[in-house]
């Protein structure tokens, strides 16, 4: 069984093929779902780092339906990690009523520069998983990550073996709270692969910051932060 670990830092890939990770899925800021990495992240990860890295193409946090600058964005960081030898890319899009965003995926799917490719958790919102399913083996895409529909994956295990039995050219990755306690579950119910970032929170400080720095307001799945022309504009206006 293929044994993914979602990295979120240097430090985490080392750590997951110390492990005996076989593949690594690369990215940042885990309590968003992950988004993006870094260039300097994505070199160094590239320079250290043997087994292979699929890297998530997500330039925000939040839902999967994204602007005409947002898929710009994407493009870039797919050519990016092309350019850069990586393995595979995590990609999803979706329209604002959950369905595949199809022209943006197969546009994606045309400059993809030979990246193996992974859907992600977007599936997870899609309304009719089995026919979502028969769209991405259509689309070539190898893998698709999947919680089952549920918040994590023991809770959605019995659609995901639907899908990992009804599944022909792609491999249904279960992910979302796999461990070493139900890790058995998904070997004995067949499933080629397996999800998990096995991360514990590391201590680094030893007293209370004098102002907390994180903003739980901004964390949404479906409304995104974005800067406001008003706002912005009234206060210059105070202050020029």
């Amino acid at each position: 069984m293929l044994v993914e670990v979602c990295a979120n830092s240097l430090e985490s890939a080392l750590n997951a093929e110390k492990a005996g990770a076989d593949r690594i899925e690369l990215c940042s800021e885990l309590a968003v779902g992950g988004i993006t990495p870094s260039y300097g992240l994505l070199k160094e990860v590239a320079k250290k780092i043997s087994i292979p890295i699929r890297v998530l193409i997500r330039p925000r946090s939040g839902d999967f339906t994204y602007s005409d600058d947002e898929f710009n964005i994407m493009k870039e960081n797919i050519k990016l990690c092309g350019e850069m030898g990586f393995d595979g890319i995590v990609i999803g899009m979706l329209h604002p009523n959950f369905v595949f965003d199809e022209n943006r995926f197969w546009e994606l799917g045309e400059m993809n520069h030979g990246l193996k490719t992974t859907f992600h958790r977007a599936f997870d919102w899609v309304p009719d998983p089995i026919w979502g399913l028969e769209w991405i083996q259509s689309m070539g895409v190898d893998t698709i990550l999947s919680s089952g529909q549920q918040k994590t994956a023991v809770e959605g295990i019995d659609l995901l073996s639907d899908l990992h039995d009804m599944a022909s050219s792609t491999v249904i990755m279960p992910g979302s709270g796999i461990k070493a306690s139900n890790a058995h579950l998904f070997k004995e119910r067949g499933f080629k692969a397996i999800h998990l970032s096995g991360v514990e929170m590391k201590q680094k400080l030893f007293e209370d910051p004098k102002v907390e720095m994180n903003s739980p307001s901004m964390l949404s799945d479906d409304s995104i932060p974005v800067s406001n022309f008003e706002v912005i504009q009234e206060v210059i206006k105070a202050v020029k």
